[in-house]
């Protein structure tokens, strides 16, 4: 697993030395010159799809860089498709801004999209989904749309997204779908605590997405990772408010992908509703998780630092089945810090498919009103080193 991690990272750093080296052949597109104007009661959609138009067809030699400059720029839903003859590169040092009407994006689902582009960064700069209007209706129990990610990439490889600042997202604020080899760095995401399913990064059917040094306060999942995805690297991660970083929910169909290969290192989780977990419905599925880890991170009053959920169900008719979802070789290790819960390790699995090759390694997590406990049920594996609370795996 190590190999592969190592070639993640270097294929990103790669990509972003291989751009600087090309920059002095770079066509540089300005917004504004193709009829943008600052200001959120002008549309400036348009003038962005011409500037994408422009920089997709460019065979200048080096990337196509189009610049959005300071101010706030309104943008309604906009599709940047592909396939493009170059890279590009999409600067913004100001604000995109969504519509205020939310059911001006429909059903749709995205906001801002990318599909079916390769070699494309997105660097710096805010988008600001507007989400207040949309929240609101959903909390009142209105007929209310879809809701729209933000920023979306669909079907596209080699993304880097650097230095980008999403707020007030309607729902998740970036969305990887059937990509490979995506960095996302130096990103800071957020939503109100109470603002419902606005995920910080959900990323499924996809591979090589490397995430590194984010901030992410939202009402949700800090980040989910959904069906298909596979040799995914997240690192150096501060989440909170949120709940913690989620791999499923999985086992929604019958035909399912599954997900391997996944490491979360190096992170925070700051009074977050879970801190890491695995959640999967009671319904028959072919779906799985294997080889999982998680590694050095700090628990800082989280409700469910360490959490296996396979009868998850927020909010609607339960199935109350057995999960299909096969969970194996799950590993927790040099976890530290303080749980809101006396329940601080829950490991609550299928019966039918109980969860097994579970690793406890040196964790030690305390609760603050009380002994901390752990609750198994169908889970077996091995503990290694200090585990507190005692462990409750079976052999």
């Amino acid at each position: 697993m190590a190999t592969n991690d190592h070639h993640w990272i270097f294929f990103v750093l790669s990509t972003l030395l291989l751009w600087f080296l090309e920059s002095s052949n770079a066509t540089y597109i300005n917004v504004v010159n193709y009829g943008a104007k600052a200001g959120t009661t002008f549309d400036s959609t348009t003038a962005f799809l011409k500037a994408w138009s422009s920089a997709c067809k460019s065979s200048s030699g080096g990337p196509a860089r189009i610049y959005v400059p300071k101010g706030r720029f309104l943008i309604k839903q906009v599709s940047f498709t592909g396939p493009c003859r170059n890279k590009i590169e999409l600067e913004i040092e100001g604000t995109l801004v969504a519509p205020s009407d939310y059911w001006s994006v429909g059903n749709s689902g995205y906001w801002i999209l990318f599909r079916d582009v390769n070699w494309v960064s997105v660097s710096g700069g805010t988008l600001d989904g507007n989400g207040a209007p949309y929240w609101h209706c959903r909390r009142t129990g209105n007929n209310c749309p879809a809701g729209a990610r933000s920023i979306s990439f669909s079907w596209s490889n080699n993304v880097v997204i650097n230095g980008l600042r999403s707020i007030n997202s309607q729902r998740m604020h970036i969305s990887v779908d059937h990509c490979k080899n995506v960095l996302i760095e130096e990103v800071k995401i957020r939503a109100p605590a109470g603002s419902p399913n606005t995920d910080g990064i959900n990323v499924q059917f996809s591979s090589g997405v490397n995430i590194s040094h984010a901030t992410i306060m939202t009402g949700d999942d800090c980040i989910s990772i959904g069906q298909g995805t596979r040799n995914m690297w997240v690192q150096h991660v501060a989440c909170g408010p949120g709940h913690g970083i989620s791999i499923g929910s999985l086992g929604s169909y019958l035909e399912e992908a599954g997900v391997e290969n996944i490491t979360v290192t190096s992170s925070v989780f700051t009074k977050t509703q879970n801190g890491v977990r695995i959640k999967s419905w009671a319904q028959p599925s072919n779906g799985y998780a294997r080889d999982i880890v998680f590694r050095n991170l700090i628990m800082e009053n989280a409700y469910n630092p360490i959490i296996i959920d396979q009868q998850y169900c927020p909010g609607r008719e339960c199935p109350h089945q057995n999960s299909g979802v096969k969970i194996s070789r799950v590993s927790y290790e040099d976890i530290k810090g303080t749980s809101a819960s006396p329940v601080a390790i829950n490991f609550h699995c299928s019966s039918s498919n109980p969860c097994w090759g579970i690793t406890l390694q040196d964790i030690r997590l305390t609760y603050l009103k009380g002994s901390a406990t752990s609750s198994c049920s169908n889970a077996a594996g091995t503990n290694t080193g200090l585990v507190i609370p005692k462990s409750c795996l079976t052999h």
